[in-house]
């Protein structure tokens, strides 16, 4: 079973964070996720979701609505530092910052673990695990850039959520799975949201 770290910050974007959440869980994937208490305010204003405070009532909240097994999602609060996301002697196969902010992004960047999140990014760097950051943010300052730079040459993958057209998507939801499916192709969790250049659409 491949285990995903996935952090929502409270960047623009939550729909991508959470589609993605609800196709890592019925991949099979374990997840471990974890929240920023801005992640909170843009969900309830993009989605109209509360996203409650307390880990185990988050756990219990996603694992009814995806129907998922027991264990399969963890979810860790902002200073849970026994989580197994604060350690390199226990890392995810991968990690996803969806959506990222720039703070957020900056921490990372610095190698501040302050918070959980931070933390857990910072492991997935020093052990050369699969980290991918989704920066929600436009235009780009020459700081935003030159923190992503910073992180690409240490290993992170930069996934700006920029969907394409040629796909002819229908509507918002397609835009968004377009997004993900791209997050899930760097993750390596099999999906059919859309069809590949060049192939006919087999999209569900």
């Amino acid at each position: 079973m491949k285990t995903v770290t996935l952090a929502f910050t409270g960047a623009s974007g939550m729909p991508y964070g959470m589609r993605l959440l609800e196709l890592l869980l019925a991949a099979g994937a374990r997840v471990y996720l974890m929240y920023s208490q801005a992640a909170q305010i843009v969900a309830h204003q993009e989605m109209q979701l509360v996203l409650p405070s307390r880990a185990r009532e988050a756990e219990e909240l996603f694992s009814r609505r995806f129907k998922v097994e027991q264990g399969q999602l963890r979810v860790f609060g902002r200073e849970d530092w026994l989580a197994p996301v604060a350690s390199g002697s226990n890392p995810a196969d991968a990690m996803v910052v969806c959506p990222c902010t720039m703070g957020t992004l900056a921490a990372i960047a610095a190698g501040m673990s302050q918070k959980l999140i931070e933390r857990s990014a910072d492991v997935m760097l020093k052990e050369n695990r699969k980290l991918i950051l989704v920066p929600r943010e436009t235009p780009f300052s020459a700081i935003h850039l030159e923190n992503m730079l910073k992180l690409a040459r240490s290993g992170a993958i930069i996934l700006p959520p920029n969907p394409a057209f040629y796909h002819h998507p229908r509507d918002i939801h397609d835009m968004v799975d377009f997004v993900v499916a791209r997050i899930l192709d760097h993750v390596g969790v099999t999906h059919t949201l859309m069809p590949r250049w060049g192939e006919e659409n087999t999209a569900e």
